[in-house]
C-alpha cells in the first residue's frame, strides 16, 4: 500500500522522552518518505472528539522538543474506550468513534506510544477498527515485556538516584533512617536500579517478599558497626508488614498505590528506636529533562517505527534487545509484564554489596 499520511499519539502516563520519540517519527517520516504526520491530542480522546482534536506536525513544530519532558500532544490514562465513562454515570463503547476518527483523518497508519496497558487497548482498537498500527513502548516502570528498556525508565532512575544522593547527607547529619518511596506499580526496577546506584542500604521491591524483623535487623547491624544512619528505598507496590498493599483514595474515587514508606517508618521506629523519616518521590520521577539515554532510545524507536510502517509491518511494537532495535508482535509484548527476576543480575549485585533485600 502507498503510505501518504500517518498519525501519532501518546497514551497512558507521561514520562521523559516522549517528545523525543514524536520528533524522531516526524523527522524521518517527512524528510525521508515525504509523508504528512498528524499529531492526535490527548491520546484516543482526541480521535473521539468531533471535530477531531489534532495538529499537523513538521520539522518546525518539533525542532525544540527534544529536551522537553512530558508530551506536547497531551495524554490520558483514564477512560477505557471500550467502557468509556459518560456524563450520566453510564459507560459506553466509544471504540467505533475512534475508528471513525482514524478514517476521517484519512490516515494510512497510526503510531502509538504507550505502556503495556495502553498498547493492549490500542492493539485491540486497531484490530477491531481495521487500523494499521505500530507501537512504541514507554513506561518509567520498565515492565513492558520483551524489551530491555522502555522510554522514560532511565530518567526516572536518574531522578531517584539523585534523591538518594541528597538523602544520604541528611540521614548522616541527623543519624536517621531515611526512606525513599518510589514508583513501581507491578515491578521494582526503579527501586533496584536507583538503590544500587544511590548507595541504599536497604532495597525493598514487590518481587521479593520481605520480613520487617530482617529489615530492622539490618538497621541495628549498621548501628552496631558504628553507622548512625541508614538509607532505604522502597517500591510503592511493596506490601506492609501484614501483607497488604498500601493504597490511598484520590479524586474521582480512584485507589492509588502509596503509603508503604510511612508504614515502614513507623514499624522501623518502633522496633529499633531509630528516628525514621520518609520522602515520597511521586510524580517527580515522571517529569524533567529526559536523560541522554532516553533521548537516544526514543530517537531509535521513532525511526524504527516509521520503517515498520513503510514496510507494511503492522501489529508490531519496537523493542530494544542486545543493543539493537527489534520488532515483535504486540501480542507478545502485552502477554505478560517484565518483573524483576529472583536471579536477576542486579539482584545478585545487591546481595554481593551487602544490601538488605528484606528476605
Amino acid at each position: 500500500m502507498g503510505i501518504k499520511r500517518i498519525g501519532i499519539l501518546t497514551s497512558g502516563g507521561d514520562c521523559a522522552g516522549l517528545n523525543a520519540a514524536i520528533r524522531s517519527v516526524v523527522l524521518h517520516a517527512t524528510k525521508d518518505f515525504g509523508w504528512e504526520v498528524i499529531g492526535i491530542r490527548r491520546a484516543t480522546q482526541g480521535l473521539m472528539e468531533r471535530p477531531i482534536d489534532y495538529m499537523y506536525l513538521n520539522s518546525k513544530t518539533v525542532e525544540d522538543v527534544l529536551v522537553k519532558g512530558g508530551t506536547f500532544l497531551g495524554t490520558t490514562n483514564r477512560g477505557n474506550p471500550f467502557k468509556f465513562p459518560m456524563p450520566d454515570g453510564s459507560v459506553s463503547d466509544r471504540s467505533v468513534d475512534i475508528a471513525e476518527g482514524y478514517e476521517l483523518l484519512n490516515l494510512d497508519a497510526l503510531i502509538g506510544i504507550g505502556g503495556d496497558g495502553s498498547l493492549a487497548i490500542l492493539n485491540r482498537l486497531a484490530t477491531e477498527g481495521k487500523m494499521n498500527f505500530v507501537g512504541i513502548p514507554k513506561t518509567i516502570d520498565n515492565d513492558v515485556a520483551v524489551t530491555e528498556r522502555s522510554i522514560g525508565f532511565d530518567t526516572a532512575v536518574n531522578i531517584a538516584t539523585e534523591a538518594l544522593d541528597r538523602l544520604n547527607f541528611t540521614a548522616a547529619s541527623h543519624s536517621r533512617v531515611m526512606i525513599l518511596e518510589v514508583m513501581g506499580r507491578d515491578a521494582g526496577h526503579i527501586a533496584l536500579n536507583a538503590g544500587i546506584a544511590g548507595g541504599a542500604h536497604i532495597i525493598l521491591i514487590p518481587e521479593i517478599p520481605y520480613h520487617i524483623d530482617r529489615v530492622c535487623r539490618a538497621v541495628k547491624a549498621r548501628q552496631a558497626r558504628g553507622h548512625s544512619f541508614t538509607v532505604a528505598i522502597v517500591s510503592e507496590a511493596v506490601c506492609d508488614a501484614g501483607g497488604e498493599t498500601v493504597t490511598k483514595s484520590e479524586q474521582f474515587g480512584e485507589c492509588r498505590l502509596g503509603g508503604i514508606g510511612q508504614a515502614l517508618a513507623q514499624e522501623i521506629g518502633e522496633k529499633t528506636g531509630a528516628e525514621a523519616r520518609v520522602t515520597v518521590l511521586g510524580h517527580v520521577q515522571r517529569g524533567g529533562i529526559p536523560s541522554p539515554l532516553d533521548r537516544l532510545l526514543a530517537s531509535a524507536f521513532g525511526v524504527a517505527a516509521v520503517d515498520l510502517v513503510a514496510q507494511g509491518k503492522f501489529g508490531q511494537v519496537v523493542t530494544w534487545q542486545n543493543r539493537q532495535v527489534v520488532s515483535v508482535p504486540i501480542e507478545e509484548a502485552i502477554a505478560t509484564y517484565q518483573a524483576v527476576a529472583p536471579n536477576d543480575a542486579l539482584v545478585k549485585t545487591a546481595r554481593g554489596l551487602g544490601i538488605c533485600l528484606g528476605d
